[in-house]
């Protein structure tokens, strides 16, 4: 079995606003579009479209729909969901060749093409779902948060990010160090109570997301509550989200 490096003071990953991703999976197709012809190219697409389609996708958007108890219109929540770069990834723990493993400079999830056997027993053990399976190549794949990007000196500097971070059209995805208190992403998570996904597992992921907001009538004083404006593990779309992640 493979064991963990020890912690790392830097610690790259995302942080996703609930409150602004409006589902358009640009951040998926864009992401799609950089890494088949990146570290981890080709991402296949087989039978595309017909009904049983298989396709290597690192980014998915989810949507949920919350029921308010206040007689106003449900929220429609875009839920987008890649790996994590767990600190205590299970993909890696039970990955039998070392094939996955965990870059001790950045915290980085990773799969070594060279060594996996494709057994997909990382694809069981995450339970956020975040790995695929290329049947083409008969190797599992998954986010890499585009090192082959952030990384890259050709590159000017404001353009070494994520491609889904690069292409979100509504700023709702934010990249940097987590590990770092001072860093930007995380006073972002600081102030907007930002959400580990499924805590209760212990895996702690890297990335964050940020509960919506409060909308504005709602946040008139004595006006009635929002469900989405409680912070962190209360909020109860979150909570759903969760929920339905965990089945």
């Amino acid at each position: 079995m493979t064991t963990l490096p020890s912690e790392t003071t830097t610690k790259l990953g995302l942080v996703i606003d609930l409150d602004i991703c409006v589902g358009c999976h640009a951040c998926a197709v864009n992401c799609k579009e950089w890494n088949t012809g990146g570290h981890m190219a080709p991402l296949t697409d087989l039978k595309p479209y017909g009904a049983k389609q298989q396709g290597v996708w690192f980014n998915r958007i989810h949507s949920f729909e919350t029921q308010r108890t206040d007689g106003k219109p449900n929220q429609t929540v875009h839920f987008p969901k890649s790996c994590l770069h767990c600190e205590d990834a299970a993909c890696v723990t039970v990955c039998p060749t070392g094939a996955s493993f965990k870059r001790s400079a950045d915290g980085i999830v990773l799969v070594d093409e060279t060594k996996c056997i494709g057994c997909k027993l990382c694809s069981w053990a995450c339970p956020y779902g975040a790995r695929e399976y290329d049947s083409d190549a008969g190797v599992m794949k998954k986010c890499t948060l585009c090192i082959d990007r952030v990384y890259n000196k050709n590159l000017p500097e404001r353009e070494r990010v994520p491609a889904c971070v690069s292409t979100c059209p509504a700023s709702a995805r934010h990249f940097g160090d987590l590990g770092d208190p001072n860093s930007d992403v995380s006073k972002l998570v600081a102030a907007r109570g930002g959400y580990d996904l499924m805590p209760e597992m212990g895996y702690k992921p890297t990335n964050k997301y940020l509960p919506p907001r409060p909308r504005r009538a709602d946040a008139a004083p004595g006006g009635p509550k929002d469900l989405a404006a409680e912070p962190g593990p209360e909020n109860p779309i979150l909570r759903w989200v969760d929920k339905v992640l965990s089945r």
